[in-house]
This record gives C-alpha cells, sequence and structure tokens, in this order.
C-alpha cells in the first residue's frame, strides 16, 4: 500500500499539472489575442448594454448620453484592458480593414472575430440575467421587437420608422468611415498622435462623439461583434424570428461597417497619409523641460507594438542615454 501512494506522488510530481498546461497554453499568441479580444468586447458590451438597457426601462435613470457614455467609456476600458496584446478591435469591421489593408495577418481573423463574437454573446446574456425582472415588468411578459413596450432594442439595434433602408445603410457606412478615419488619425505615429497613454480616452470620446451628433438614425451600431450576437441572442432568448425580420434590417449593421471602415482606412491613407513628409521632427525649446531632458513620451514599456490602429506606439525595450539639448534633437535618436 505504501509502495503503491509512492508511485502516485512520483507520478504526480513528474507529470505536468494542469496549471502549467493551462499556462504553457495562455503564452501562445493567438490564444493570449483570442482572450483579449474575448475580455475587452465583453467589457465594453456590458458597460454599452446596459447603459441601453437604463434608458428603455429605467425612465429617469437612462438617456441616450447615457448610452453614447456607456459605450463611450466601455471602449475606453477595453483598449486600456486589451490594447497591448490584440490592439483591441473589439469591432470585426475594424479587424478585416486590418487586414485588407495588410496591418496583420488573415490567419488572425477568425481568431479575433471569434472572440468578439463570444464576448458580445456573453455580455447580451449578463444584460438579459440581471434586468430580466425589469424586462417582464415592463412589457408586460411579452418579448417584442416593435411597438411602445418593445425590448429587443436594448440588445441590437433597429431601423426607426422615419428611415428608409438605404439611407439606413449609408448611415452606417458614414459613421464607421469616420471611426476608421479617425483611428488612423488619432494612431498614426507620423501625423498627430494622441500621446501615449491616452489613446483609450481619445477613442472612447471618438465613439461617444459620433454617437451625440449621428447616432439619432440607426443607433450608430458601426459594429458587426455588436449587433449579431446579441440579436441572435435574443432570437434564442424567447423574441424569436422577429428579430431578424423587422423591416429587413439585420443584415445592414453587418455588412455596412466593413464597407465602411474600408472606405475610411484608404480615404486617410490616400487623403492624408501619403501626404506626411517622412523626416524627422525637431523637438523646439518649448518642449523642453527645465533638466533639459525629454520628458515626453517616454519608450520604456516592455511589451512589443501591435499590428493595430489602436495601439500605435512603437516601443523598444533599450534604454538610450539622452544627450544635453544644447541643440536641437531629433527624434529619430529615440
Amino acid at each position: 500500500m505504501a509502495q503503491r501512494d509512492k508511485k502516485r506522488r512520483s507520478k504526480m510530481v513528474s507529470s505536468p499539472t494542469v496549471i502549467t498546461r493551462m499556462q504553457a497554453i495562455m503564452q501562445k499568441e493567438m490564444v493570449r489575442e483570442f482572450l483579449a479580444e474575448f475580455m475587452s468586447t465583453y467589457v465594453m458590451m456590458v458597460f454599452g448594454l446596459g447603459s441601453v438597457a437604463h434608458m428603455v426601462l429605467g425612465g429617469k435613470f437612462g438617456s441616450f448620453l447615457g448610452v453614447n457614455l456607456g459605450f463611450g467609456f466601455g471602449v475606453t476600458m477595453g483598449v486600456h484592458m486589451a490594447g497591448n496584446i490584440s490592439g483591441a478591435h473589439m469591432n470585426a469591421a475594424l479587424t478585416f480593414t486590418n487586414c485588407a489593408l495588410g496591418r496583420m495577418s488573415w490567419k488572425k481573423f477568425p481568431v479575433y472575430i471569434l472572440g468578439q463574437f463570444l464576448g458580445s454573446f456573453l455580455a447580451a446574456a449578463t444584460i438579459y440575467c440581471l434586468f430580466y425582472s425589469a424586462i417582464i415588468e415592463f412589457s408586460g411578459g411579452r418579448l417584442t421587437v416593435t411597438g411602445p413596450i418593445a425590448t429587443a432594442s436594448i440588445f441590437a439595434t433597429y431601423l426607426p420608422d422615419h428611415s428608409t433602408l438605404w439611407r439606413g445603410f449609408l448611415d452606417e457606412v458614414l459613421v464607421t468611415g469616420l471611426l476608421q478615419l479617425c483611428l488612423f488619425a488619432i494612431t498614426d505615429k507620423e501625423n498627430n498622435p494622441a500621446l501615449q497613454g491616452t489613446q483609450a480616452l481619445v477613442i472612447g470620446i471618438l465613439v461617444v462623439v459620433i454617437g451625440i451628433s449621428l447616432g439619432m438614425n440607426t443607433g450608430y451600431a458601426m459594429n458587426p461583434s455588436r449587433d449579431l450576437p446579441p440579436r441572435f441572442f435574443t432570437y434564442i432568448a424567447g423574441w424569436g424570428i422577429q428579430v431578424f425580420r423587422a423591416r429587413d434590417w439585420w443584415w445592414v449593421p453587418v455588412v455596412a461597417p466593413f464597407l465602411g471602415a474600408y472606405l475610411g482606412g484608404i480615404i486617410y491613407l490616400v487623403f492624408i497619409g501619403s501626404t506626411i513628409t517622412r523626416r524627422p521632427h525637431i523637438l523646439e525649446d518649448s518642449m523642453m523641460s527645465e533638466d533639459r531632458r525629454i520628458p515626453v513620451l517616454p519608450k520604456t514599456m516592455p511589451n512589443p507594438a501591435m499590428t493595430s490602429p489602436l495601439t500605435p506606439v512603437s516601443v523598444s525595450p533599450t534604454v538610450r542615454t539622452v544627450p544635453p539639448l544644447s541643440d536641437p534633437i531629433l527624434l529619430e535618436q529615440f
């Protein structure tokens, strides 16, 4: 008996533990990027859909401005969470554009999309569980897609009565194009990017601005990963096939953002990116600190640069000595 226990303990020590195996799997690049997209999308969607639930169900507790802030700062939190791992796309249209423009490999496309869709679907399930009693009370137990007590709009976008299908399509193309155009501007280190560490906040503010200025017509989905998985959840949760039939709108938030994001990326590269003079920039005296050192954008982060437009700052683990500023200094020295 003692010999059998000894062999068993020896076998347990010599074989890899479950935790060790999990750690080895988690270190694989594809797995880390999948989990980063999953978690960042989940966080963004919980904050965003929760704010919509407050507007639909909560009366004085919610507002359209609150929805914009919920999605905007949900994006900010997602970028903070996954920016240095996957780039925190959280948007299938942005992932497609990065692949189409050669900024990332196509083999990563299904990995990113799967992570985003699963995170979005789980976020919809989370909001459904949290607000279930409020949904039932508001709707009288009837899960409807249209009408005065409709609750399906908590989870996905629906075309309002004042708009037409193709006008809504063009609206989604425009807002997604503006999103991608501005993202390239925010993160283009050869132009005038947001300072390192502020990209997440600036991108969140961008989403808020798009919402409060152009969000009324279609609900500014701008993102297949934001609209399709929650819509599918409502289909299986009791709202039925009507979530796909209502004014034949369901395909527009899936197709239009792909076209809009790609056009936005191309327009930026042609109109702005191609006109930037690729030359060293001189730091003026007004940017220098009292101790005669450069205090902005220190390249001390150990993580490699990402291939996403959300984390453009190229960093290096090598620390170089900063020369005194008796003369103007080229940024390329850093």
